[in-house]
């Protein structure tokens, strides 16, 4: 017997709807690369992403034609987002911080018709438009009055190709699974590969954004989103803001303190999302101007992804701006929420704080609609102990079955994902991801968590970022080598003063063979620490 409820599909336009219709003056606050703040309203951008998907149907695209941005976070890119998919044609974010080669295999890989980009990549794309075979319109994120000389076949400028679009356009009614975007991972082994979304699984992942223990969002909050919108969706922030009705607020191409600063006073930021080095800058911004107000801000909350959250943003952000550092974890092909960490459980809130830090240090517990396991190399599962270390494996709506063009199953017999992360798993559901599995150090039989290690080192008031490696050793297998990038106040910081930090801190076997003081640290296009580099650089005998 099937249930006598309506069926409506689950579509990204049901997104801009809602947002036009119950929340249609909130703002949308953008840096623009062109440099001044712009504003807007979900009202007005909804307005504008019906002129982009009739502008879309004048240039008669293909019928699976996908359409890649190369854009900062700007409201022009956020009514692409809706234009683009909701005309039900796919929205391919491609990251430009990826090699010049990279981004041209994966624009031809993708089959993009057209390429929206930033003034900013106005060099970049007239260098590689020669090779992308695909693409039939170049257009400009900007106005006449900024428009670039370019080099460039069939170049539009924006504003006055949705300009001459009317506003009028019903949003078309489809299947639910239809493709609505395109991500590619970083690629830092082989070829970047696709992850393609659809709308249900979209919609259905913005609303574990919104749950309480997702990311809370709501009408009353402020979001700044620092993370890029060409990284996983945003961490689908455009998306779940627009059904709780909240502030939206963009950066732009400036990721600064000074500008994140400003944002956070201005905008009453309340809630905001980035990776660990951009909260890092942000501190080291106000540490420069003592001057600034820190008691005046609404900033109740940032989360972290990307990389494991060090304790001292947690003790620095509650301790000078009284806001609440957090973390999450997912990846491209998890859409990318997998677990949170926003809220700590009845029995952890009770504990004093620093009994509640080994917990606030984890990646988080599961939301709903994602399943964990973790594995043996044999793929048997392991127990939920917190202590004995496994695979981590995941599955759900929101969770990729395959990479796009690609035929060869990934998952496992059961449907898992393998997330390529090694991780426990305690009692309580609290993930702690011990490495991944590629860069876990392998001691004598024993793993060692170079990010536990890294987290111990940052922690350091004289350690700016650091990294750890296995390097190969005669007798242990593999041992750590320490890499430290100072900051002003450790410009005298020594091996050993360093590892007598460390050494009370860890067990004594994972304490690092040497230690190594770099001017900097090699990163992949989305910020992580590119190991891969390390590792070729630093075999013994370059040590």
């Amino acid at each position: 017997m099937l249930g006598l409820m309506q069926h409506r599909p689950l579509l990204i336009s049901s997104l801009i709807e809602h947002a036009e219709t119950f929340h249609p003056r909130v703002e949308i606050v953008s840096r623009s690369v062109e440099g001044p703040v712009h504003r807007t309203d979900w009202a007005s951008v909804a307005r504008r992403a019906r002129q982009v998907a009739n502008a879309l149907a004048a240039l008669k695209l293909g019928s699976d034609a996908p359409v890649a941005t190369l854009a900062w976070n700007t409201w022009r890119h956020l009514e692409l987002y809706y234009g683009v998919s909701g005309a039900g044609v796919v929205l391919h974010t491609v990251n430009p911080r990826l090699s010049a080669e990279q981004i041209g295999y994966i624009i031809n890989h993708a089959e993009d018709e057209v390429l929206f980009f930033d003034l900013s990549f106005g060099t970049l794309v007239q260098e590689l438009a020669p090779q992308l075979k695909s693409v039939k319109h170049y257009v400009v994120l900007t106005d006449r009055a900024h428009m670039p000389e370019l080099d460039l076949p069939r170049l539009l400028c924006y504003e006055e190709l949705i300009e001459a679009q009317s506003d009028r356009y019903t949003w078309p009614s489809f299947d639910e699974n239809t493709a609505s975007s395109l991500c590619y991972t970083s690629g830092t082994t082989g070829h970047p590969k696709g992850v393609l979304y659809s709308h249900r699984s979209t919609v259905l992942h913005s609303m574990a954004a919104c749950a309480h223990d997702g990311m809370a969002l709501g009408a009353q909050t402020s979001l700044l989103l620092v993370v890029p919108m060409f990284h996983v969706n945003g961490w689908g922030a455009p998306y779940a803001c627009a059904m709780a009705g909240a502030k939206l607020v963009l950066p732009g191409p400036r990721m600064d303190g000074e500008n994140l600063y400003g944002l956070i006073r201005d905008e009453g930021v309340t809630f905001a999302l980035g990776v660990p080095t951009v909260w890092l800058m942000l501190l080291q911004y106000l540490d420069q101007h003592p001057e600034l107000d820190r008691e005046g801000l609404k900033l109740e909350g940032v989360a972290v992804g990307g990389s494991a959250l060090p304790r001292v943003i947690i003790e620095r952000f509650e301790s000078e701006l009284h806001a609440r550092a957090v973390q999450l974890w997912g990846m491209t092909e998890t859409s990318p929420l997998g677990v949170s960490n926003l809220h700590l459980l009845p029995a952890q809130q009770q504990l004093p704080p620093e009994q509640q830090m080994p917990y606030r240090l984890k990646q988080g517990r599961g939301v709903w609609g994602v399943e964990i396991k973790i594995v043996d190399d044999e793929g048997h599962a392991l127990p939920w102990d917190g202590r004995r270390a496994g695979h981590l494996m995941v599955r759900g709506p929101w969770i990729t079955a395959r990479y796009y063009k690609a035929e060869q199953d990934i998952l496992d017999a059961e449907g898992f994902f393998p997330t390529g992360d090694i991780a426990t798993v305690d009692p309580d559901g609290y993930v702690q991801l011990v490495d991944r599995a590629k860069d876990v150090i392998k001691s004598g039989g024993e793993w060692i968590s170079s990010i536990e290690l890294e987290n111990i080192a940052v922690s350091h008031p004289g350690v700016a970022e650091a990294a750890v490696i296995g390097i190969p050793h005669p007798k242990w297998q593999e041992r750590p080598l320490l890499l430290v990038v100072r900051n002003a106040a450790g410009a005298a910081l020594s091996r050993e003063e360093l590892l007598a930090y460390m050494e009370p801190r860890v067990p004594k076997w994972w304490l690092p063979d040497e230690v190594v003081f770099v001017e900097s640290l090699p990163h992949t296009a989305t910020g992580k620490l590119l190991k891969s580099r390390l590792r070729e650089l630093y075999q013994p005998s370059a040590t």
